[in-house]
């Protein structure tokens, strides 16, 4: 018979820390080792069950948060990573290609800014050039910056700069790599509440947010008849590095979720390796909401 303290430890609600965390502020991107509570990427819960045996994956934004949990539990389900970081994060980039040798996979961590096509394009042949194909997509790299201040503080630099890495590195990435995506190829994107359930500071953000909801189905049709699927997940607030990077306050940060806290990124990770694997096989055009509650539509 399983008592009530056992159980605890499946209950969703306090299965990992609520606030209040102590404030924390970071630099842009930010970083893993500082945080507290340290994130989670499912280094010592998640277990492999060949669900992707030998597949060849690019993941952007793989050296931290959802990124990071993403290629781990790729490589612990049998697939290649290849991942982007930004230059800055190449010690964090260093941890999660150990993490992906450790599940015994091959890790292939590239400096790439998404925003400039012209990286985008080396990327795709750097991936080609060290797999053969791209089996996976996943385009989670993303960019955001607070501003509680309203639209007029909002400068056309930081707008481009959402736009550019939220945007245009995923149109660039997916038309780069379909030519060279076999049929049961799949696209995944990482879109957010805020695509349905915008905050106000993050208004920018919210916006392309909802954009790659609009592109997610787009794309799917328009791929179906070469046999590749298109998904995104909609995440609701994760504790990763971009949080004391871009938020000014993290003392409450998930407190608003029906679940009072905030996702780790390990609890991500399964819903990429569900679009990805054979068992989504008609699953296409749709959006996986991971929300901690909060409905959307």
């Amino acid at each position: 018979m399983t008592t009530r303290d056992e159980a605890d430890g499946r209950d969703p609600a306090t299965k990992h820390p609520r606030p209040e965390f102590p404030q924390q502020d970071q630099e842009y991107p930010g970083w893993s080792g500082p945080m507290d509570p340290p994130p989670d990427h499912g280094e010592d819960s998640y277990r492999g069950h060949g669900l992707l045996e030998d597949r060849k994956a690019v993941v952007t934004g793989g050296d931290s948060g959802i990124g990071r949990a993403v290629a781990l539990a790729y490589a612990r389900e049998g697939a290649d990573v290849l991942f982007t970081h930004l230059p800055e994060e190449r010690d964090e980039a260093h941890e999660t290609a150990r993490l992906v040798k450790e599940a015994g996979r091959k890790a292939v961590a590239v400096e790439c800014d998404i925003r400039e096509e012209r990286q985008c394009r080396a990327l795709v042949e750097r991936a080609v050039a060290e797999f053969g194909r791209i089996d996976i997509l996943v385009n989670n790299a993303a960019y955001q910056m607070s501003q509680p201040d309203g639209i007029g503080a909002i400068s056309t630099e930081q707008f481009d700069r959402v736009v550019r890495t939220n945007l245009y590195g995923m149109f660039w990435l997916c038309k780069m790599a379909l030519p060279h995506m076999p049929k049961g190829g799949c696209v995944i994107n990482s879109t957010s509440v805020q695509a349905y359930k915008p905050s106000p500071h993050l208004l920018d953000y919210a916006m392309t947010k909802g954009a790659i909801v609009t592109f997610t189905q787009g794309l799917a049709q328009m791929v179906a008849k070469d046999g590749i699927r298109v998904n995104a997940v909609a995440p609701g607030p994760v504790w990763t590095p971009l949080i004391p990077a871009t938020m000014p306050d993290t003392a409450e940060f998930g407190k608003q979720s029906p679940l009072g806290r905030p996702a780790q990124p390990a609890e991500m990770a399964p819903a990429y390796v569900f679009l990805a694997s054979p068992q989504a096989s008609y699953i296409t055009a749709e959006i996986v909401n991971a929300t901690g509650g909060v409905p959307l539509p």
